[in-house]
């Protein structure tokens, strides 16, 4: 658990602050340009850092356990899954989650695509997709649909939309 230094902390982040070991660590995590000067829990996760207490909700908790790919989101330019990642770890480095890509009235390519190919179904798996597939545009790749499919293979969409988030991270890939 974290908490945010300031005069207006919320109960939550106060309760967080005096844990159960009534240890915290402060650190500054820069999140989509943003700083945010916390005091952790050393045992904190990146994603639970991002979620509750930061309070930026796209970045999914899915199967918490680093094997569906919800919680991707990048640090230093690389995805990561922040499930898996202790918040200490991270100080001072950069991050990005979902909203930090674009806005909704100047999406990112990828998101954009991920619209206009219906590359989603309930959207849960959606943040992570996205995610993984802008990363995938900065690693090497080959150009064949199986080659984009195993560097995606850590993203699990239960409703099964794959042929359609196939077909749009080629489509940013194509420059189309």
């Amino acid at each position: 658990m974290a908490t945010i230094l300031n005069p207006t902390m919320s109960t939550t982040a106060k309760q967080a602050e005096n844990s159960a070991d009534g240890i915290a660590v402060p650190i500054t995590l820069r999140i989509n340009g943003q700083e945010h000067s916390l005091r952790v829990d050393p045992r904190a996760t990146l994603l639970d850092c991002i979620r509750e207490t930061v309070v930026l909700t796209g970045t999914k908790k899915g199967c918490d356990h680093g094997q569906c790919g919800a919680c991707t989101i990048h640090v230093n330019g690389r995805r990561v899954l922040s499930c898996l990642s202790l918040a200490l770890a991270h100080d001072g480095k950069e991050i990005t989650t979902i909203e930090g890509l674009g806005t909704p009235e100047e999406m990112h390519p990828m998101q954009a695509a991920f619209l206009a190919c219906d590359a989603y179904q309930c959207g849960y798996c959606t943040s992570g997709q996205i995610m993984s597939a802008v990363a995938l545009l900065n690693e090497p790749c080959g150009p064949d649909d199986a080659d984009v499919k195993e560097r995606m293979s850590g993203n699990i969409c239960r409703c099964g939309a794959y042929a359609n988030i196939l077909a749009a991270i080629q489509q940013v890939r194509r420059g189309a």
